[in-house]
């Protein structure tokens, strides 16, 4: 098995165990992440973002298969079922994902799949509707993507530890 086919492995044997520290141990400090919901993600963002997914997949299941690598570029075929907490309407959501590596790490991450097909199962009737249109697709992405910033603000807050009152 060629390295980067195992760093695949790696990865998503992490996602399975909501394992973000060690998915993020394989991600390169300069990623770079997309897919139809967060477009471009860098750096340490894409690693928050796993976390926050894997904090909040209570019912998460996750398998994966045709991992395929070489020295510069790698793709994955994985499949996910889970409940959308915001709605709590159960997805199967099929991903294609293609990876570029850089230092033995991945580089950049490309999650792709149906859009239309997500809004339908997670968004029930407004994603049927309205999931195809770039109305919907902005919307969620705006709303994900200030899930994820709020989610971020407040891991700083903990990073940097309780404040201390002070007095004159």
């Amino acid at each position: 098995m060629h390295p980067n086919e195992a760093l695949i492995e790696r990865f998503y044997r992490a996602f399975q165990a909501r394992d973000a520290a060690g998915m993020g141990a394989c991600y390169h400090p300069e990623v770079v992440f997309s897919d139809p919901v967060f477009p471009e993600l860098r750096g340490r963002a894409a690693g928050a973002m796993w976390t926050m997914l894997c904090g909040r997949a209570k019912d998460l299941d996750l398998v994966f298969g045709d991992v395929h690598a070489d020295d510069a570029r790698g793709r994955a075929h994985w499949e996910a079922r889970y409940t959308f907490s915001p709605t709590g309407r159960r997805v199967y959501n099929e991903i294609d994902a293609i990876f570029d590596f850089r230092d033995g790490l991945i580089a950049r991450h490309v999650d792709r799949f149906d859009f239309w097909r997500w809004a339908r199962q997670a968004l029930g009737p407004t994603g049927w509707l309205l999931g195809w249109t770039p109305i919907m697709r902005d919307k969620v992405r705006s709303e994900a993507r200030r899930g994820l910033d709020a989610f971020l603000q407040k891991q700083e807050g903990t990073a940097a530890g309780p404040q201390r009152a002070t007095s004159r």
